[in-house]
């Protein structure tokens, strides 16, 4: 069964944007392991507001291969061709994904999707690359979840940058 692996940038107080909106504090001076985890996928979760901003972005931009995309929204109606809307039965979709063939699924976000399938459930992986900078105020990576979720490490990496990679599973109830 594939895997959903939540990956996210954030910084050391939680935070996935800043006040504004902005991203500008992620490191990108180095590739962090990203080039491992993008041929570990073939599909990739959005949130409208993450789906939106990548389409404002050309392709060289974003530095993403191109990905089997769905996007999650009640308030979307249609969406680029080859990008599917889920916006009904989510548990059953995200489900009935995860059992195709093929690799992992990214969520990359955005903070309300990310707490929905995380209180569904259906993530089964966290990996955040941590920082080292307080922003102070901005975006939370999720809303406190419905109930406690245990996790296990799997794997951290400090960076020379302070940044700092932690991979954790993801001890769903069965």
């Amino acid at each position: 069964m594939r895997k959903l692996i939540l990956s996210v940038a954030v910084s050391l107080d939680g935070f996935i944007e800043g006040p504004n909106g902005e991203y500008d504090w992620c490191f990108t001076d180095q590739d962090y392991g990203m080039s491992d985890f993008f041929k570990r996928i073939d599909t990739i979760f959005l949130g409208r507001k993450s789906y939106e901003m990548l389409l404002s972005m050309d392709a060289q931009e974003t530095g993403f291969p191109k990905y089997k995309e769905y996007v999650f929204s009640t308030t979307l109606t249609n969406v680029r061709e080859g990008t599917k809307l889920l916006n009904t039965n989510i548990k059953a979709e995200v489900e009935k994904i995860k059992t195709e063939s093929g690799k992992d699924i990214w969520l990359f976000g955005g903070s309300g999707l990310t707490t929905s399938l995380i209180n569904l459930g259906l993530v089964d992986e966290i990996s955040m690359a941590v920082h080292p900078l307080l922003l102070g105020a901005g975006k939370y990576l999720y809303n406190l979840p419905a109930k406690r979720i245990q996790l296990n490490l799997l794997e951290s990496k400090k960076y020379d940058s302070g940044l700092v990679i932690l991979n954790y599973h993801v001890n769903n109830p069965s």
